[in-house]
């Protein structure tokens, strides 16, 4: 019994976590290239001839910490 349950809770998780990430990849989708992610000041981009390197250590940054503040409210 307690593992049906279980199994009823992560499903019901699965659902949550799908419909959110839809709805950010829609709100992403709908506002094109307006979003500065990628393009944050402190994002590592170095160029040199014959060699392209770009890291977006910022934009790495600002999501972490918003998937942690999601996280964390979930958890409550």
């Amino acid at each position: 019994m307690g593992q049906i349950l279980m199994m009823q809770e992560l499903g019901r998780l699965l659902c949550v976590i799908g419909v959110l990430v839809a709805a950010v990849g829609l709100f992403i989708w709908k506002l094109g290239g307006k979003l500065p992610l990628g393009r944050l000041p402190g994002d590592l981009s170095i160029q040199r001839p014959g060699v392209s390197f770009y890291f977006p250590i910022t934009t790495c940054i600002l999501l972490s910490i918003l998937l942690s503040l999601i996280l964390w409210l979930f958890r409550r």
